[in-house]
């Protein structure tokens, strides 16, 4: 750090006297009585500077700003951290707030504390169409500059934590929105990172901003619990420790009271009443060793009977976050569930502090289990992640997918432990193993059975996933994966389809608009086409082909220009539409380019034409279409389209059938369609009356000759009166 020279701060802020340090200084100064003279004395230098450089400014309480970050400092100094750290959260916003600049910080602190100020920056500068994107571009690089140093999270988060603290100066909506925002995102990164004590306060305030009158009630009804309540409480704390010294084991026991968030969390998702969740007595062991854990879950089993199936060992398997701990829940002698948790001090300390823990507890901090390594390895495949998203909107919606508070641990056939979010598929075990065997992924083998990829995992469960090179992502896996990883990856690699179908297409396009003038792709000119390019500003051929497919741009005016011959009418046939000795040949793979119109829903073996619509590419029709009159009026849009020998898939399609109004009509036709080897997308009635009742059925076939089989079935049931294709 650099502690002699010039401060280029002193040319543009007032002077501070450092003589005389505020109240809150003193107990800020009490907080860091674990650092050295020296480092103590660059803490003061630092308020001394971020105070100059807030100078006039106050919150929205009255109070002098540089309080806020002093208390933001105040937090992590009561957490140990680093004289590193600290410095920054004096300066976190003079950045973002003050004439204060990076430069000025690194030249008077160094470059460390200058990257962490720089990352907990917020953008608020920048130009965003709304406050949602503004906040999501925040984090995005918020989380960049995690990637890096994980401190920036520490200070975000203690930064969080006093606005919290201070949140009745604001007005109700913003309370609001900061309280939710703060459950959401800002609580479940705490536990993420296993910062449980950060958690559990952010969690509560939160709570009380956004439900002010829920949590008024719980904290009352948890303040007045029944005497019998206590009176038990101390009775099992006191049989647990007699029997816990009896085996001479040196502990600390806590007993556990909930908050009201974790009250009301737990009545709304297991729909239980207050007297329900109250009624669990939750008792904490802190022990010597990991010997120690072991030894005196034996004890506590022997004192109360332990609850079948309610054992969890997460020291053997930690959490994702580090957590480490000896669950177990007992019969109690009242009754009610007796809930413990053993751990040993460095555990209750990571349990606590999470990756904080890293500077204030030094031994064993490095191992591949430690919170610090699980956080770096969690935040690295964000950042991996972000990469691929459209826009921050969508990396934050992805973030928060992946922030559950529960996991699912797995086992791959190698024996790795793979944790996974609850309620996690086949599929995201494939994409958490690598991005490759997600994409690849056709099915898999859980505990040695064949499984679907959309099946649930369960904890402990041995999975292996089957793959085909010939596979690929499909749009309908993003309805059953959960995490963030594989929703991220399979939405790559369908815009990468789509995109490469789109070229294709557009080279067909621009083909067959080029042969109607005699010429080709191949014979245009090389400085023709460098020009074209440039002057619509694509970057290279492949994006203008896609714009053609997506119906951006007509393939006739391009064609026109790169051809370099005058302007002529494309002949058209008697109804208007234009004449083509070829046609562009559809097999129904075809992905965001070509879509099949809902008003006529063509299969194959139909006689179809295509209209070139703007942004959705081809919409495909039947040729004999009502709506054809209309398209009429363009058929410079109109393009040739076949279907090819090798047209493959499910093609939505029509019925309208008419029936005998009684009981089991409606089963006996749906069974009829099931038979015929066809899906049934819908139903609904059309019309309806005491005798008869028209039904509109929507189907998928393979083609017009499967359509006709389905017909031939459904007509053969008695109570069928008419069907016709729609």
């Amino acid at each position: 750090m650099n502690t002699s020279g010039p401060v280029c701060s002193r040319n543009v802020l007032p002077a501070v006297d450092m003589a005389r340090l505020p109240d809150y200084m003193h107990e800020f100064e009490e907080a860091t009585d674990y650092l050295s003279g020296d480092q103590r004395g660059l803490l003061r230098r630092a308020w001394a500077i971020g105070a100059a450089a807030h100078a006039g400014q106050t919150r929205k309480s009255g109070e002098p700003y540089i309080t806020h970050p002093v208390a933001v400092a105040q937090v992590l100094a009561e957490q140990g951290l680093d004289v590193e750290t600290l410095l920054a959260a004096i300066l976190h916003d003079t950045i973002e707030d003050t004439p204060l600049t990076r430069e000025c910080i690194a030249a008077e602190f160094g470059e460390t504390v200058a990257e962490l100020v720089d990352g907990v920056t917020k953008l608020d500068k920048l130009h965003f169409r709304d406050r949602q994107e503004a906040a999501a571009e925040s984090f995005r690089k918020m989380l960049l500059a995690m990637s890096r140093d994980l401190r920036v999270i520490l200070i975000k988060l203690a930064d969080r934590l006093h606005n919290m603290r201070t949140l009745g100066a604001k007005n109700a909506e913003s309370r609001r929105r900061i309280a939710r925002e703060t459950l959401e995102i800002y609580a479940p990164i705490a536990q993420r990172l296993g910062m449980n004590l950060v958690k559990a306060e952010l969690q509560d305030l939160g709570f009380r901003a956004l439900h002010p009158w829920r949590h008024a009630v719980i904290e009352k009804r948890i303040r007045s619990q029944p005497v019998v309540r206590r009176e038990a409480l101390v009775q099992i704390e006191a049989n647990l420790a007699q029997r816990l010294a009896k085996d001479k084991l040196q502990h600390r026991l806590i007993s556990r009271v909930k908050s009201p968030w974790s009250i009301y969390s737990k009545m709304r998702a297991e729909h239980k009443s207050f007297n329900r969740v109250m009624d669990v007595f939750g008792f904490r062991i802190v022990l010597r060793s990991v010997t120690d854990c072991y030894h005196a879950l034996g004890v506590v089993h022997a004192t109360y009977k332990p609850l079948d199936a309610r054992f969890r060992d997460f020291i053997a398997i930690p959490k994702a976050n580090g957590y480490q701990s000896l669950h177990t829940v007992l019969f109690g002698p009242y009754g009610s569930p007796v809930e413990v948790q053993l751990r040993t001090e460095e555990m209750d300390l990571i349990a606590e502090r999470g990756i904080a823990a890293h500077w204030s507890y030094k031994d064993g901090g490095e191992g591949p289990n430690s919170a610090q390594t699980r956080a770096h390895s969690w935040i690295t495949g964000l950042v991996e992640s972000q990469h691929a998203t459209g826009s921050s909107l969508e990396f934050l919606e992805n973030v928060k997918v992946d922030l559950f508070p529960d996991e699912v641990y797995l086992f791959s056939p190698k024996g790795d432990i793979l944790s996974l979010p609850r309620n996690a598929s086949a599929l995201d075990f494939a994409y958490a193993v690598h991005t490759d065997v997600g994409n690849q992924a056709v099915a898999a083998r859980v505990d040695d059975k064949l499984v679907p990829l959309r099946t649930r995992l369960a904890n402990g469960q041995r999975v292996e996933i089957i793959t085909a090179k010939s596979s690929v992502p499909k749009p309908q896996w993003l309805e059953f994966v959960v995490s963030g990883k594989a929703r991220t990856a399979i939405r790559q690699q369908l815009k990468q389809i789509e995109h490469e179908d789109a070229v294709q297409l557009g080279h067909r396009m621009l083909d067959r608009a080029l042969e109607a003038r005699d010429s080709s792709l191949e014979r245009v000119p090389a400085p023709r086409m460098e020009s074209y390019l440039q002057e619509h500003r694509y970057p290279r051929l492949e994006a203008l082909l896609a714009d053609i497919a997506l119906g951006n741009r007509m393939p006739a005016q391009v064609a026109l220009v790169l051809s370099g011959t005058s302007a002529s009418v494309s002949p058209a046939s008697s109804d208007g539409l234009p004449l083509s000795r070829d046609k562009i040949l559809i097999n129904g793979s075809e992905r965001g380019v070509i879509s099949f119109a809902h008003c006529c829903l063509p299969v194959p073996g139909d006689d179809i034409m295509g209209y070139h619509t703007a942004g959705k590419g081809i919409v495909v029709h039947r040729m004999d279409c009502p709506n054809l009159v209309d398209y009429r009026k363009s058929p410079e849009r109109w393009v040739p389209i076949g279907w090819d020998r090798k047209v493959r898939g499910d093609f939505g399609a029509a019925l309208r059938i008419e029936v005998d109004n009684r009981p089991g009509a409606l089963a006996r036709v749906a069974a009829a369609i099931a038979e015929a080897e066809s899906n049934i997308d819908k139903v609904e009635y059309l019309e309806r009356d005491t005798n008869v009742a028209v039904l509109r059925f929507g189907i998928e076939v393979g083609d017009r000759r499967h359509l006709a089989a389905v017909i031939r079935k459904v007509r053969k049931l008695g109570v069928v009166l008419g069907i016709q294709r729609i």
